[in-house]
């Protein structure tokens, strides 16, 4: 008995200890399909979830979001060990995969649901936030236009958009390279 207690008392420290690293970023990037992508690909991140965020309405769904005046974005939810990789590593990966100076959406997406935003949990985010955009407005001479928030409140898409690229894989390339959007990432990182 004393050593099985011992076995759940140290089982239950390596689970507390583990999941204390366990952290959560919130990016909207146009398309929440290719940005749940270009996160899923980094070693450190456990989980990329698309949702909604940034709006009034409660549990919105992707119609209302995009069509209507929920005054949401498409957001990815980024659950990472930061043991492995930081929020910087992250939000490097955020501005190399969005267009920071589109003022109208992202890529073929147009409206203010596709709208780049980076979301801060606190004041340090918020900071290398703020940072990171003088330095690209900086190295760029252009005035970055990717909206700066305080994370509220993240909805989850429907389970349809979950995995989207990896699931429906020709589709997802199809619509990807019809929206131009790796073309023009390179044309801007490039730089």
């Amino acid at each position: 008995m004393k050593y099985f207690i011992i076995f759940l008392i140290l089982l239950v420290n390596t689970s507390l200890s583990h999941s204390a690293q366990k952290s959560k970023a919130y990016f909207a990037g146009g398309c929440f399909w290719c940005v749940e992508e270009s996160f899923e690909k980094l070693n450190g991140v456990e989980e990329v979830i698309s949702g909604y965020s940034g709006g009034i309405t409660e549990n919105p769904t992707y119609k209302e979001v995009t069509y209507g005046k929920t005054g949401h974005f498409e957001v990815v939810e980024i659950i990472y060990d930061k043991k492995i990789i930081s929020y910087e590593e992250l939000l490097e990966n955020f501005w190399i995969n969005i267009d920071p100076f589109d003022a109208y959406g992202q890529f073929c997406d147009k409206g203010y649901s596709y709208r780049s935003v980076a979301f801060y949990g606190n004041d340090e985010e918020k900071i290398l936030i703020d940072k990171n955009i003088k330095e690209l407005e900086n190295k760029f001479n252009k005035k970055v236009v990717t909206y700066v928030r305080n994370f509220e409140k993240f909805f989850k898409a429907e389970e349809y958009h979950q995995d989207f690229y990896k699931i429906k894989f020709e589709r997802y390339l199809r619509y990807k390279k019809a929206c131009g959007r790796e073309e023009l990432l390179k044309r801007i990182w490039s730089q």
